[in-house]
């Protein structure tokens, strides 16, 4: 071998071992392992994809079930259609808590903005998406959710274009101003389901703080009987 090709491969040497250097201090804490020891080299391969794979998973699709109970009762979106949630259930240390998200959306603060809205789907559950992904505190990924990832997990949708309060309607435009309905409907139908016997029950509470309180006395009232 010549004195040349001998510096040649030295050369490539060094610039190997120089990328794969800052490869590794770049990226020392990109990957976290469960193994206090050193993997086998076929154990860090197995570990490493598994935990790329779970990082890149897709989020959990959820059904959105309608409240048929609630027509009944006049709690009805503002185009009259019923209202509805999306519910995950819960598993294991988790069966018997429940999260509940009322879900956001503004105030339609005329005729006209509200005619609008019960269009769309912050005023009709005609409009509303079949599935949505449970992700961040509804999540179903400990890693993502760890406190609340194996909870019964609720997103109430918001449809009555007033932060689930009121109880009026609008007979000239055909608009149903009925939130406090839809809420006692909705939390009457998740009682159902197994929330009276719920021993955690955080509430996210993004628009409207009086629901907060409100759910408190539910859930103590339904313990109490």
């Amino acid at each position: 071998m010549t004195t040349t090709t001998t510096t040649l491969y030295s050369w490539w040497g060094f610039m190997y071992g120089l990328m794969m250097g800052s490869l590794i201090w770049k990226c020392g804490s990109c990957f976290e392992f469960e193994h206090s020891q050193p993997l086998p080299l076929q154990d860090w391969n197995n570990n490493v994809t598994f935990k790329a794979a779970a990082a890149f998973a897709p989020p959990l699709m959820v059904g959105l079930t309608l409240v048929d109970a609630a027509a009944s009762k006049g709690a009805v979106c503002l185009d009259g259609s019923l209202p509805a949630y999306h519910i995950h259930r819960g598993y294991g240390s988790g069966a018997n808590s429940w999260l509940i998200q009322l879900e956001g959306g503004g105030w339609c603060n005329s005729i006209t903005k509200c005619v609008f809205s019960k269009k769309t789907r912050h005023g009709s559950s005609h409009y509303m998406e079949k599935q949505i992904p449970f992700e961040g505190i509804l999540s179903n990924k400990a890693g993502e959710n760890p406190d609340f990832y194996n909870w019964n997990r609720v997103k109430v949708r918001y449809c009555d274009g007033g932060s689930f309060s009121g109880d009026s309607q609008n007979e000239a435009a055909q608009l149903y101003f009925r939130g406090q309905r839809i809420w006692s409907a909705v939390m009457e139908d998740l009682m159902s389901k197994g929330m009276r016997y719920a021993n955690q029950v955080p509430q996210t509470c993004h628009t409207n703080f009086m629901h907060c309180f409100n759910f408190i006395y539910l859930i103590s009232m339904a313990k109490l009987h």
